[in-house]
């Protein structure tokens, strides 16, 4: 009889799973842990004594720090990863991050604990004070809204199925995260079938498009004067943004990437007209909307009244929405990379008979760029000597020090005008469905997916707040992941501020220098918190200290593998 098999099978449920995600391709397990984790800490424990393939298990301290990490380290490798918190309290610490994730079509694996639901006569039966107020009727519903799928593991010979279950649909498209419970009883049991090398279900990764509204969006576009492309999020699909230059290139067609949370065109391609449509939607007569939930937001930004409104993604309405009711005369269900290409086929059949007016429109195209281009360097020159800071100014500081070699993450007031960018990669933006604290656990888990490369978070103060930095520190510091966080510190929470300025342009807060509930003063010294784990971390006030400083705090990032703070004191609005 061979006792090391004996010993390398798992001897309970909690190591099967552990076991299980390793043979599914889970590089990482972020896991903030409870009393309901023994059985797996007691697995990972033994895999890695043995030598077993296992998912390297991260502590995080906090739950927003760990489901950023998973969400980072997706965008950086295309592999969704896992997350476990400690039942009903965790995941109610999990659910900005999971919020995030939802909006922005991101899989992780999230898992919690459930408090244990026997009270006695089990291993692993309640045994701690908190293990009765910690129950709850309806774990799941803190999340429901905002996950593809939620299950509770409740027999042993279940997991397999239910773990295949759940990454599969977690990685179909629209992509987004699951969510499983696991009574801490179920996780002490004794395991069922070992996994199997073949997964019970393959995702459903490409959307193809229907032909016949394939053929209308091409003829539309072949007639029109002046189209326009709007897209936000079609910088997740690389070779979709190799299809999107072509195509915008070949044809003249102005694109415009609203509110941008990925690298969707690089910046000095010839179509690029910038970030805002307003200035350009009202000449449109085909708006083709390419995986954008929000192509305008009020007037006078809207389209005109006989303009032809095309929309394509995987889910071109946007089902998760409560309301969305933006005009959509082709509504196309499909990948993006599939549609752009057929448009693309399509047109170039047809190029004989529009090529004057795509000449005429790449002249006015070229025209339009060079004007927002001299208007942008205009307004960087006019803010280069403001005190405090202009975010125009530190965000084309930041331009000058990246490089190649760089990875922005936003969750600031950054001034894209000012930024440059060639490829997909480079630059990842906060879901627009505002749950703050996401750049710093974001920023980690990109450099533990990329790690050749400088990773820079450009937070605002009270994104830094939210962002746990404690907590993200001390992971960066434990686990050997150095990058820069530059904080834009206007004091203030800036969006609630211009937002009340907007409805009330003549109200009383509008004429105040204290106005309620937005102000984050007296402000810390941000940059002594990333000093407690053996960081480096500097105070901008004067223009002129702010590229040296940046450079400095780079050099330690890069030369000296530590963590660096650069805080900024910007402008108020």
């Amino acid at each position: 009889m061979d006792k090391s098999n004996d010993l390398a099978a798992p001897a309970s449920v909690g190591e099967a799973f552990i076991a299980h995600l390793a043979a599914r391709g889970v590089d990482y397990f972020f896991g903030n842990a409870g009393t309901d984790f023994p059985p797996i800490i007691e697995g990972l424990a033994k895999r890695r004594a043995l030598g077993l393939p296992v998912p390297r298990p991260i502590t995080v301290p906090h739950e927003n720090t760990a489901m950023a990490m998973a969400h980072g380290y997706y965008l950086a490798t295309g592999r969704p990863q896992a997350v476990m918190v400690h039942t009903t309290v965790g995941t109610a610490n999990a659910v900005c991050g999971l919020m995030n994730a939802s909006r922005q079509n991101v899989p992780i694996l999230l898992f919690a604990g459930r408090t244990p639901i026997t009270e006695h006569g089990q291993r692993g039966s309640r045994n701690r004070v908190i293990h009765w107020a910690q129950e709850a009727y309806d774990q799941a519903g803190m999340v429901r809204e905002y996950v593809k799928w939620e299950y509770e593991l409740r027999q042993v010979n279940d997991l397999h199925a239910v773990l295949d279950r759940a990454i599969s649909i977690a990685t179909s498209e629209p992509f987004g995260p699951i969510y499983l419970t696991l009574p801490r009883e179920v996780l002490a049991s004794p395991p069922g079938a070992a996994v199997n090398p073949r997964p019970l279900a393959r995702p459903v990764r490409q959307l193809a498009p229907d032909r016949h509204l394939l053929e209308q969006a091409v003829a539309l576009i072949a007639a029109a004067r002046f189209p326009v492309l709007v897209t936000t999020t079609l910088g997740r699909y690389p070779e979709a943004t190799r299809i999107l230059s072509e195509l915008a290139e070949r044809f003249a067609i102005p694109v415009v990437v609203n509110w941008p949370r990925y690298v969707c065109l690089a910046t000095d391609h010839p179509m690029h007209l910038g970030y805002s449509p307003a200035p350009i939607l009202k000449d449109a007569d085909v708006v083709i909307v390419v995986d954008c939930d929000v192509p305008w937001a009020i007037p006078p930004e809207t389209p005109p009244s006989d303009a032809r409104v095309i929309h394509i993604a995987t889910d071109p309405l946007f089902q998760d929405y409560p309301m969305r009711t933006f005009a959509s005369d082709l509504t196309i269900a499909s990948s993006p990379a599939i549609a752009l290409q057929a448009i693309a086929s399509g047109l170039a059949e047809r190029a004989d008979t529009f090529q004057g007016v795509v000449t005429a429109r790449r002249r006015d195209v070229a025209e339009r760029q060079a004007s927002l281009i001299a208007q942008r360097q205009s307004a960087l020159e006019k803010s280069r000597a403001n005190r405090p800071l202009s975010p125009a100014f530190v965000s084309h500081c930041i331009d000058r020090i990246k490089g190649e070699d760089s990875i922005l993450i936003n969750e600031s007031p950054l001034a894209m005008d000012h930024l440059r960018f060639s490829q997909p990669g480079q630059f990842f933006s906060a879901a627009a469905v505002g749950g703050l604290g996401w750049g710093l656990g974001a920023a980690l888990g990109l450099k533990l997916g990329v790690p050749n490369k400088n990773v820079i978070a450009c937070v605002g103060d009270g994104a830094y707040v939210f962002g746990n930095p404690t907590s993200a520190h001390l992971v960066s510091r434990a686990h050997d992941l150095p990058f820069l966080t530059v904080i834009f510190n206007n004091r203030m929470w800036g969006a609630v501020n211009r937002a009340t300025k907007f409805m009330y342009p003549e109200g009383f807060a509008a004429k105040s220098n204290d106005v309620p509930l937005t102000l984050l003063e007296p402000t810390p010294d941000y940059e002594k918190v990333v000093a407690a784990s053996d960081g480096l971390g500097i105070q901008v006030t004067e223009p002129e200290a702010l590229l040296p400083a940046l450079q400095q705090a780079l050099q330690a990032v890069r030369r000296e593998r530590r963590q660096a703070v650069v805080n900024v004191l910007t402008e108020g609005v």
